[in-house]
């Protein structure tokens, strides 16, 4: 599965590809939220066309039918959750990639939590709509980057883990926090969790992780002293 590439004016500079690009943004970020909500069998067009702010006709001119769209929002998430793994590569010193790619899933965490929700929702209901992009694509993502793990370990720069186990835990432990974001602000007692709390849950998961592989601790984070508890 893959973004419709003509959706955006070849010059997005353009007046009209400006706007054509602001639609399509507007649309799938809608679109993602309904989804988060109703997900794809329970969200129709018009509650999309509604939350964009947009003519229905408007959404089927950019994409033909909802399933069309769903894919293209599934896509999306695709794209922004596993650019930051490019950093995984054999040459990197280990603790400053492991930190910079568990840093920026942390962030997609706290920014684009509903859209954890749409891609946590088609896993929960099977996984149909990419199943090709699971079993083929990020298979081989993995196996390129569980390499790269084993390359480091064999070169004794962290310790032993199993790879492709290893790569799972960060992806469940950062995407907990978008997941499931209900159940850690009402056991932390929070109406929402501020950007420092972010910070400091992200430092820790940081320590834990990188504990687990045997590499230093991150530098602490910034004091919360200050932060109502209910921030």
């Amino acid at each position: 599965m893959t973004l419709k590439t003509d959706l955006v004016s070849p010059d997005a500079t353009a007046p009209q590809g400006r706007i054509r690009r602001e639609n399509v943004e507007r649309i799938l970020k809608a679109a993602e939220a309904v989804f988060a909500e109703a997900g794809c069998a329970g969200a129709t067009m018009a509650d999309i066309a509604d939350k964009a702010g947009l003519p229905k006709a408007n959404l089927h001119y950019y994409f033909g039918t909802k399933e069309e769209l769903y894919r293209a929002v599934l896509d999306n998430i695709l794209r922004l959750w596993l650019a930051p793994i490019d950093a995984l590569t054999p040459d990197a010193d280990p603790a400053t990639a492991l930190t910079a790619y568990i840093t920026t899933k942390m962030e997609a965490s706290r920014t684009r939590a509903l859209a954890s929700k749409v891609f946590a929702n088609e896993i929960l209901h099977g996984g149909a709509q990419i199943e090709r992009f699971l079993s083929e694509d990020l298979r081989r993502l993995v196996d390129a980057k569980a390499a790269v793990i084993d390359g480091w370990v064999a070169e004794g720069r962290m310790a032993p883990v199993d790879a492709r186990q290893f790569l799972f835990m960060i992806w469940a432990v950062t995407q907990h926090y978008a997941d499931f974001d209900v159940q850690v602000r009402k056991v932390l007692g929070r109406r929402s969790l501020t950007r420092q709390d972010f910070a400091q849950i992200t430092a820790e998961v940081l320590r834990l992780i990188l504990r687990a592989a045997g590499l230093p601790d991150p530098a602490p984070p910034p004091s919360s002293s200050s932060t109502p508890a209910n921030a």
